[in-house]
């Protein structure tokens, strides 16, 4: 038991934690970062008390898929809107794509980046480095990051990497985790060309179609089982994929996106545009055996793919209009909601979306309620119901595919290495405890971000089935 006070510490009382494997009722202490107490005395004294009463108290997720535009496509989101919409939905960590301007694919962009966030954003970041066919020495050689991604297919210019001999070499020569974009860039211009002028959107999916999706996924997990290479299959968005990740050798994770379970090819009449994805939409039957699968188990992680486009951007006619969605700050939201209907449980949401992308990439001290652990946790109000506005969202772009969407089940409060840097207040609007930003009701600040850090050496999400330690 811990009973001492310090700068900055906060009781969370009588909260429903969500442990790992387990629900109980309990007092965490935050204390100078960490979690100090998971079993802390009701008369604890600190420097904040939160009673949580009726309340679920969740570590803070670990998105492990985003596009921040930051920098270069500063129009469209920058780490500063990105990371406050991260933590009005819960999410205390990200993990940001290379496909940026200029691309990341070398130690020096990767330190840029690096630098960025640091003055801007307001939960923990990490940034992969991207591939191309010429960068094998500067993937080699990579440090602090949590993988390299590989766009193989749905890409241009460098970061497309489809030539056999390339692929080989980043599989066979570099150590660290490896992720990617698979869609078969072959089949998706034959479909293209076959399809030829006068498309519409409805034609997104038959272009990026089944083959396309399964043709790339086989294709990089023959190359990570060839050549014993951890390997992270990103937004899986047919059925079809799911037996080739079943049999993953201790290798193979993959992760499902918030659009491949929610929506499909018969939302393009109501919604257009809005829901053009690579990999893109597909039918109703995916959406079902992909979150089946998810519940299996054969489906390890939840993350976002949140690539936001301006309203103007996306109107544009297809095929002008660029491919991706924001899910950040709504993707946890539309989980509770399905555990409100009993489609999953909380302690699902938890393994999803925090314990196992951080088990997946080694990230150090996140992912669970812990003692030891960063203080990064969300506290939820499982009997909520709000409305997906799009005016109210945080996110740059102001938009979202959710747009007058009801759900049971919202963040409340978010603390990131025990700095509180979100909560919603009575009226129902977001409160950024950001002093950069110069809002009301500032009890943090940006000091309570940081770098991640990634230990390759613990082998990845089967090697770690006990969680990763701090």
């Amino acid at each position: 038991m811990v009973s001492r006070t310090s700068h900055g510490s906060t009781l969370i009382r009588n909260a429903q934690v969500v442990f790992p494997g387990r629900v109980a009722q309990s007092n965490i202490l935050l204390l100078d970062g960490k979690i100090a107490s998971v079993d802390a005395a009701p008369t604890t004294t600190a420097d904040h008390i939160v009673d949580a009463d009726g309340l679920v108290l969740f570590p803070g997720l670990v998105d492990d898929q985003v596009h921040f535009r930051d920098p270069g496509l500063t129009h469209k989101e920058d780490l500063g809107t990105a990371s406050r919409a991260c933590a009005a939905g819960g999410v205390t960590s990200f993990l940001e794509m290379p496909n940026t301007k200029p691309a990341a694919i070398n130690q020096e962009l990767i330190e840029q980046k690096y630098a960025i966030a640091a003055s801007k954003s307001l939960v923990n970041y990490g940034f992969y480095m991207g591939a191309t066919a010429t960068n094998i020495e500067a993937l080699k050689v990579a440090t602090g990051i949590p993988g390299i991604k590989i766009f193989i297919g749905s890409s241009t210019g460098d970061l497309l990497v489809d030539e056999q001999e390339a692929l080989e070499r980043i599989f066979a020569e570099t150590k660290v985790p490896i992720c990617a974009h698979c869609e078969d860039e072959t089949t998706v211009r034959s479909n293209q060309a076959r399809l030829g002028a006068n498309l519409t959107v409805h034609d997104h999916s038959r272009i990026r179609d089944y083959p396309a999706a399964i043709i790339a996924t086989r294709r990089s997990i023959d190359l990570a089982v060839r050549h014993k290479h951890r390997f992270h299959v990103l937004h899986v968005s047919t059925a079809d994929e799911i037996p080739l990740l079943e049999s993953h050798g201790g290798l193979i994770t993959s992760e499902l996106c918030p659009h491949h379970w929610h929506f499909h090819v018969g939302d393009y009449d109501r919604l257009g545009t809005l829901i053009q994805m690579n990999p893109s939409i597909k039918a109703a039957r995916d959406n079902e055996l992909l979150w089946q699968a998810l519940l299996d188990g054969k489906i390890q992680v939840v993350a976002t793919d949140h690539a936001p486009h301006t309203l103007e951007e996306k109107a544009q006619p297809y095929p002008l209009s660029p491919s991706g969605l924001p899910a950040v700050e709504n993707y946890f939201a539309l989980l509770l909601d399905r555990a409100s209907r009993g489609e999953c449980t909380w302690n699902q949401i938890a393994s999803w979306t925090a314990d196992a992308p951080a088990r997946v990439w080694g990230i150090v001290g996140k992912g669970r309620i812990e003692v030891g652990y960063d203080a990064d946790v969300v506290l939820v109000d499982p009997k909520l119901t709000r409305t997906i506005q799009n005016e109210k969202q945080w996110t740059k772009s102001k938009w979202s595919p959710w747009h007058g969407t009801s759900l049971q089940g919202w963040p409340i409060r978010t603390w990131c290495n025990g700095h509180c840097v979100y909560e919603l207040d009575p009226s129902g609007d977001g409160i950024m405890h950001d002093q950069s930003v110069g809002q009301t009701g500032i009890v943090g600040s940006l000091g309570g971000a940081r770098r991640l850090r990634f230990d390759h050496q613990r082998g990845g999400f089967w090697n770690t089935p006990d969680g990763i330690g701090v």
